[in-house]
């Protein structure tokens, strides 16, 4: 039974010592590009009422959330998303607010999904909300600042891909779909790339020829600018046209950046999110095959909390961000920084006056009072073990003996040159 309680449930587990360590470095620095583009830090609760994320806000299947009851009786759920409770903060603080709000979080989400066999169930996100503008270059703005988080990251190699939810919903009102489960089954098909799944549906239904060939091709229709080109020589939905051509001029704009390189499309893209209305993009690099970042435009879910406004947002999933930079050994070295500092009761008083003289000066400082039964070079191992940095142990009133934890290297100092007193 003990040994029961030292595991975590499927789907969660602990992150400690140096792992932690530079998870918590990723999300300062990812946080800090966030700051350089002027937007504010926000809060959400961990769990909210039900219907905050309920299906018909496009957000995740009722089956997939984690429920629970307040003493009321109302149902609750440890959010499957951030992004509702954002809109809801929006509609209910800012609702006479006009010009854009830039908002950003860093928070944990959960998905309770059998589905996700293998994967965590439990992520942090960090993101970034931009509501008020419906502007292309509010587009481009968020687009920008993903790829400067992943370069800040330390990813070398990476790519954004675009699509547009506005041009799958164009050709799927053309068609005539109407039947929810049709449509579900039909975007199942697209995701997974399944040619004889696709064919199945679309030759069932009376459509024109052309109309049929575009959506056989969606599986295929990921790349770069020549892909937008051959859609819009096939298609003559106005909508759907008008949907690429937002891509095509967003990414005029991302050359205006100098991120061009990074760019690429996929008109056959799908989210689990159906509040999008307009572009979407994921980031994917080498040696991981889940999305390291995911967002898009949504311009209607404010207004189901009562304020009418266009937004758009991204997500970077700190857990699938840190496990390819991992995997392509491009993890930030913690350096070693506390000091330890190991005294025995008879001189409490010095090891004190050392340890606030340190922090004065912006150091960490360990205090440790020693045990007989342990040795100097004991200590040594744990100041290894704990990725400690340095150790001052005192065992006499005016000297020291300092360890480097680098070169191991021991060395006999007087208390007075540590501390700079005659």
């Amino acid at each position: 039974m003990k040994d029961k309680l030292l595991h975590t449930p499927e789907g969660v587990r602990d992150i400690y010592n140096t792992e932690c360590a530079i998870k918590l470095l990723l999300q300062k620095s990812l946080h800090e590009v966030l700051e350089l583009y002027g937007f504010r830090d926000i809060q959400t609760p961990s769990f909210e009422f039900f219907d905050i994320f309920n299906q018909e806000r496009g957000t995740v299947a009722s089956k997939d959330m984690y429920k629970l009851f307040d003493k009321e009786g109302n149902t609750m759920v440890l959010r499957p998303d951030i992004t509702p409770s954002i809109a809801r903060c929006v509609a209910k603080y800012y609702k006479d607010e006009e010009l854009p709000i830039r908002l950003c979080y860093i928070g944990n989400t959960f998905i309770n999904s059998t589905t996700y066999q293998g994967k965590l169930k439990e992520v942090t996100q960090l993101g970034a909300e931009l509501v008020n503008d419906n502007s292309i270059d509010a587009d481009a703005e968020m687009l920008a600042i993903t790829i400067e988080c992943l370069l800040k990251s330390g990813l070398k190699e990476f790519q954004l891909e675009l699509g547009n939810a506005d041009f799958l919903k164009a050709l799927i009102k053309e068609a005539g779909f109407e039947n929810e489960e049709d449509i579900a089954r039909l975007k199942d098909q697209i995701e997974n790339k399944n040619m004889f799944g696709m064919e199945e549906i679309i030759m069932n239904k009376n459509m024109p020829k052309n109309l049929k060939d575009m959506f056989l091709k969606l599986p295929e229709l990921f790349g770069s600018l020549e892909i937008l080109e051959y859609a819009k020589s096939v298609t003559s939905n106005p909508r759907a046209i008008q949907s690429i051509n937002r891509l095509e001029e967003l990414y005029d704009i991302m050359t205006e950046y100098g991120f061009e390189k990074y760019i690429s499309f996929d008109l056959g893209m799908l989210s689990k999110y159906d509040y999008y209305t307009g572009i979407i993009f994921k980031a994917y690099t080498y040696k991981t095959g889940e999305a390291i970042v995911t967002g898009g435009r949504y311009d209607n879910l404010v207004g189901q909390f009562g304020k009418e406004c266009p937004a758009i947002g991204l997500a970077i999933v700190i857990d699938n961000l840190m496990l390819a930079l991992s995997r392509q050994k491009l993890l930030p070295v913690i350096q070693s920084s506390d000091t330890l500092i190991v005294y025995s009761s008879k001189y409490r008083k010095i090891a004190i006056g050392l340890a606030g003289y340190f922090r004065k000066e912006g150091n960490n400082v360990i205090l440790q009072l020693s045990k007989e039964v342990l040795t100097i070079d004991d200590y040594q191992t744990y100041m290894k073990n704990m990725n400690i940095g340095g150790l001052l142990y005192i065992d006499n009133d005016k000297d020291i003996i300092l360890i480097d934890a680098d070169s191991g290297n021991k060395q006999l100092v007087n208390i007075n040159e540590i501390t700079g007193k005659e």
